[in-house]
């Protein structure tokens, strides 16, 4: 068994202290490696980077010598000895869904961050001993007697953050035998009878979609920050969602922050960490595992951690329609889809998958992945006369792939696809998946079917319509974050990171847009930026073809839907 013992010297200074204890060692040198990314964020994480110092000691407490082969491969040479404690010293400063946080309140850990592990004894157990406050509880979904957590191997430890703290406030309910535990750290007052109501729906309509659940136990650990915050991690049998603000989590956007990333997460349980791509089956911590079915293992599991929340009336048909809405505008807005298909973008999120990154190069395997499952699901609806959806592909990939523990492949999604619709997807598949390209036609096609309409609606700001550029607000001044190719403002020589300085020789400060629209139809606007830290003046011309560069996507239900588009409709709302 390969033990871990865990505790702070000072909390204060957001160090974490790690004992790491190996015995029954019989060779010369020792290979410690620390994970180089953690699953769920498909790219590298260099966690290496956050430990300050490592020493090594045998059994008699002699120091080991030891070099460093990689940036996260330790060897240590043993010397005879016949067990070893390393222990080293790892910084947890960043509170967040997928990473370390230890202070005065709390040790919250992701072990695929800190633990280092033997690269041929993954398999043993694995143990942690949490030296912490006598007041403190843990939420873990591992094995626990008193403060020791037992992993069944390092996979299993490595899915399975903890957080101990005082202020842990816990619940359950429990559906099919198996207990979901909901556990906040942070300030908050959870409305437990609402959580416990709206957690249980969509978890029933979970188990129901997938016939079965690859858990005995699972746990919802929330961190709640006090300001406005979202992000979720998956994992086997627990997640982590970080999300803020606590004075607001019982109500509007942020309690439907809540329940949308919950929902979403707890679908992550069957789809990918059960159900995994070929090239992640096993995982390889050590470096990148590149996939091009991002857009099955975030983009599926994005359609359906909305739309399960529709099946099983947590939300509204208004407030998943928002949700879908907001997608595609998402796709609208990104000129990328030009340029890198969502396969060829899965591929490179291990690049920069979560920034903005070079503008206009990739799409989003979330987004752009969300809309190919909702045409998918309508147009598996259409082949079948409404008998099969892409639920039906979903099961057999969770049947044929993810209970056998055999990684699935890019052609075998759309051998799947084919097998339930009846029909060749090829084409759909080269088209959509494989390139570049824009979703409109399909999607208007799939709204068409269930009865409703995609309309194109102005853009809120009339910079955006008339001139084709996106801003955010970066105090002091407002930036520019997107310039629409071969628009007004983009001829003009406007650019992402351009902070706007003034609108007509008028200082503009948290108040750009409503200068920028009281200008606008005077005669010409020009606009005083600060680019790479010089100052210039650029003057911007409408566009005589009064094109609009961006518009919001709004669905509407048709005003006289046929019986076969309500039949359709009400066929795609079950799953």
């Amino acid at each position: 068994m390969i033990k871990y013992s865990f505790y702070q010297k000072n909390p204060a200074s957001h160090y974490i202290y790690i004992d790491l204890f190996i015995d029954g060692i019989q060779q010369n040198e020792l290979h410690l490696q620390l994970p180089s990314w953690r699953p769920g964020r498909y790219e590298l994480g260099n966690f290496a980077k956050n430990i300050k110092r490592v020493d090594a000691f045998n059994q008699n407490n002699e120091a080991l010598q030891y070099t460093k082969l990689s940036k996260d491969l330790w060897c240590v040479k043993t010397a005879g000895a016949s067990s070893v404690k390393i222990t080293y010293s790892y910084y947890a400063a960043e509170l967040n869904a997928g990473a370390c946080f230890a202070d005065i309140t709390q040790m919250y850990v992701n072990p695929v961050h800190c633990c280092m592990y033997i690269p041929d004894r993954m398999n043993e157990a694995h143990e942690v001993e949490l030296k912490i406050p006598d007041n403190y509880l843990i939420a873990c979904s591992l094995e626990k007697k008193g403060n020791t957590l037992r992993a069944e191997n390092f996979e299993e430890l490595a899915d399975s953050p903890f957080i101990a703290s005082a202020s842990l406030k816990s619940d359950y309910y429990e559906l099919n035998g198996i207990r979901f535990w909901i556990h906040f750290n942070g300030e908050c007052r959870p409305l437990w009878p609402q959580f416990k109501e709206h957690f249980s729906a969509f978890t029933k309509k979970q188990i129901e979609f997938w016939n079965d659940a690859p858990f005995n136990e699972y746990h919802f650990l929330f961190q709640i920050l006090p300001s406005k915050f979202y992000h979720g991690v998956e994992h086997t049998k627990n997640t982590v969602i970080a999300i803020g603000p606590g004075f607001s989590l019982n109500t509007g956007n942020t309690y439907e922050d809540v329940l949308g990333v919950s929902c979403h997460e707890l679908f992550h349980a069957w789809n990918i960490k059960t159900v995994r791509p070929v090239e992640m089956q096993p995982y390889n911590y050590t470096k990148e595992n590149y996939a091009r079915t991002g857009y099955v293992y975030e983009g599926f599991t994005t359609y359906y951690g909305d739309k399960l929340l529709l099946s099983s009336a947590v939300f509204s048909q208004e407030q998943y329609l928002a949700t879908l809405q907001e997608r595609m505008q998402k796709h609208f807005h990104n000129y990328g889809r030009y340029n890198l298909s969502v396969a060829d973008s899965s591929w490179d999120t291990w690049l920069d998958g979560y920034v903005p990154g070079t503008p206009y190069r990739k799409t989003s395997i979330y987004d752009e992945g969300n809309l190919v499952a909702f045409i998918l699901d309508v147009k598996i609806l259409e082949a079948t006369a409404n008998r099969q959806s892409l639920r039906d592909v979903c099961v057999l990939l969770y049947g044929r792939f993810g209970k056998p523990k055999k990684g699935y492949s890019e052609n075998d999604i759309l051998n799947l696809v084919n097998e339930v619709s009846g029909t060749d997807f090829t084409g759909f598949f080269n088209s959509y998946v494989n390139s570049a390209s824009d979703y409109e036609t399909p999607l208007v096609e799939a709204l068409n079917y269930l009865g409703m309409e995609l309309h194109k609606e102005a853009a809120h700001h009339d910079f955006e319509n008339d001139f084709g550029f996106k801003v955010t607000d970066a105090q002091p001044f407002c930036r520019v974050s997107l310039v629409a190719p071969y628009s007004p403002a983009w001829k003009a020589g406007l650019f992402a990171g351009d902070d706007i300085i003034a609108v007509n020789n008028i200082s503009v400060k948290n108040n750009f847009m409503q200068w920028f629209h009281y200008f606008n139809g005077g005669g010409a606007i020009t606009l005083t930026i600060s680019s790479s830290e010089q100052l210039r003046a650029i003057e911007l011309q409408r566009d005589k073809k009064g094109q609009t560069w961006f518009f919001n996507p709004v669905i509407r239900f048709k005003k006289e839907r046929t019986k076969a588009e309500t039949a359709a409709f009400e066929a795609w709302i079950k799953w």
